[in-house]
């Protein structure tokens, strides 16, 4: 986590936040019906799987609900004045 925190959308909560862990699982799904056919480690995705590359934590608002990415949050916070 980088710092403080501030809600971008409602601009008030410096306090009450989820911190949500993003835990990609690589799978291979079966078109027709929706069912997992394969899963996959980073080390043995094949050559069209491409890795998952989005942020580790996103961060929601305790007030208001937003979701954002922590970078959000901790940036708004550091550019807002007190």
């Amino acid at each position: 986590m980088a710092g403080p925190y501030l809600c971008p959308n409602c601009g008030t909560n410096r306090s009450r936040f989820n911190i949500i862990e993003q835990v990609a699982k690589p799978v291979k799904m079966d078109s027709q019906s929706g069912d997992v056919v394969q899963e996959y480690t980073n080390e043995t995705l094949d050559p069209f799987h491409i890795p998952y590359r989005g942020p580790a934590y996103k961060v929601q608002c305790g007030v208001c609900g937003l979701i954002e990415d922590e970078r959000q949050f901790a940036s708004f916070a550091k550019n807002s004045r007190r």
